[in-house]
């Protein structure tokens, strides 16, 4: 079976900048990859390049055994987002149902048994039986962000691509996201690619971390990425990567540090 990604030699420019370059990356099917780095560094680019939104400058760029673009119908994918507004009317169900008829303008398409029957099975994958049908802007933080996961995983995607799923939660919600991803892996097959700023919250999910900085991409397990050797020379600057006593990564020596969790959630 065919990588669900694959980038040989892989090149992106923006005008007369490189936004990184020589990348050679391969995702398998069922595999859970967080994608870090510093904000600008080209994280989201990635996302663009997979989903055939951006074209390469050098190099390949292969999704689900296609072209980049060609099978985005087996793509499940979840944009940056802000929370729904309180006031924001429209039911969670209804918003998972997108994830069905969402290419099409005007109402819901007339679902039959089986349309109605798939909403209810990736509610109840993302356990959100409880408040699918309340007002998503009466929804909490975490239980919105469960309903656009299943409106991802809805038209039944052989690869979900997720921009920053975690970074409008607390660290409980960022925890429980993450191993709702994990089990998503496990159970459905589903590869799961994540651009995300703090590596700890899924740091027991993920089976690799995908690295960009300094226009380079570095791939691998999070223990052989995520050492104060191999981001030192991604950035170019000494780089000092500490474990605490609960097991948490703290990247020390840069203004950004990806793998730390600030305090950015705290109000």
């Amino acid at each position: 079976m065919s990588a669900a990604v694959e980038l040989r030699g892989a090149a992106v420019r923006l005008g007369d900048h490189t936004i990184w370059s020589g990348v050679d990356l391969e995702i398998a099917r069922g595999e859970l990859v967080a994608v870090l780095g510093p904000n600008g560094a080209g994280k989201s680019t990635l996302l663009r390049v997979i989903l055939g939104l951006l074209p390469l400058s050098a190099g390949t760029a292969a999704v689900l055994g296609a072209p980049a673009g060609v099978r985005n119908h087996d793509i499940g994918y979840l944009p940056q987002r802000h929370a729904f507004d309180s006031s924001t009317r429209v039911r969670g169900v209804d918003l998972v149902r997108l994830g069905l008829d969402g290419d099409r303008w005007g109402l819901p398409l007339a679902g039959g048994q089986s349309r109605r029957e798939r909403v209810a099975d990736v509610i109840r994958l993302v356990g959100g039986d409880a408040y699918a049908t309340r007002p998503i802007g009466e929804c909490s933080g975490g239980e919105q962000q469960r309903l656009l996961i299943a409106q991802a995983l809805a038209a039944k995607p052989d690869l979900l691509l997720l921009d920053e799923p975690l970074d409008s939660l607390d660290l409980p919600n960022q925890t429980a996201v993450s191993a709702l991803l994990g089990r998503l892996c496990r159970s459905e097959g589903v590869a799961v690619l994540l651009v995300a700023h703090d590596v700890n919250p899924m740091l027991q999910e993920l089976d690799r971390v995908v690295y960009v900085a300094g226009g380079r991409v570095v791939s691998g397990k999070p223990e052989d990425v995520i050492t104060s050797e191999t981001l030192s020379a991604l950035y170019g600057v000494p780089i000092e990567v500490l474990r605490t006593s609960e097991g948490r990564l703290v990247v020390v020596g840069h203004p950004e540090a990806p793998a730390h969790h600030s305090d950015r959630h705290h109000h």
